[in-house]
């Protein structure tokens, strides 16, 4: 997950521990505390690097976030035709996904627990964020009768919660992510 460049060595580990903690434990299974007492800082100093349990929830959200859309980016960038241009984003994106080990996934994806004004907060990144998906499926050739918004939100739906029901085996997690792009572009088999 990318943090500030100009964060220091020691907010960066802050961050770091406070991101683990969230995925594992979930906003409300995380206190400021423990942070602290994961990263050796006490309570009334832990404050000198963050302002709040809740900025310091967005602000990791925003990190995670900015991640996913540097990488998606980079993999849309070596392809021309919108159809692949789609595929690469929806591949990366599965991928951060469904990556165990990848802390973005339930920082994206964790708006339940937060209270309501952190969770406008997020939404409005999210939204942000979307933009990279509203612009690829803008360029797709799709027929008039499809609204794009659907699409976009039933196509995200699926990929974000992939990770979910996805377990290694019989599919890799490309091979899912091509069939779920084929059954968007409305591919059908040659029989």
């Amino acid at each position: 997950m990318r943090l500030g460049e100009a964060t220091s060595v020691r907010k960066r580990e802050i961050l770091e521990i406070a991101a683990q903690l969230f995925a594992r434990k979930g906003y409300h299974g995380t206190s400021i505390r423990e942070i602290g007492k994961q990263a050796g800082v006490l309570g009334g100093s832990l404050y000198h690097h963050i302002q709040s349990k809740d900025a310091l929830f967005v602000e990791l959200h925003s990190a995670a976030l900015d991640t996913a859309a540097e990488r998606i980016e980079a993999a849309i960038a070596k392809v021309n035709d919108p159809w692949a241009k789609l595929e690469a984003a929806c591949l990366t994106l599965l991928e951060i996904q469904a990556d165990v080990d990848s802390l973005t996934f339930p920082l994206m994806n964790d708006f339940r627990e937060v209270p309501p004004d952190v969770r406008l907060q997020l939404i409005a990144r999210r939204d942000k964020f979307e933009d990279l998906f509203r612009a690829l499926i803008e360029s797709l050739p799709l027929s008039k009768d499809i609204d794009r918004s659907v699409y976009r939100n039933l196509l995200l739906s699926q990929l974000n919660t992939a990770a979910y029901w996805y377990r290694p085996g019989r599919l890799t997690i490309e091979e899912i992510g091509r069939q779920i792009v084929r059954i968007f572009r409305h591919e059908r088999s040659e029989c």
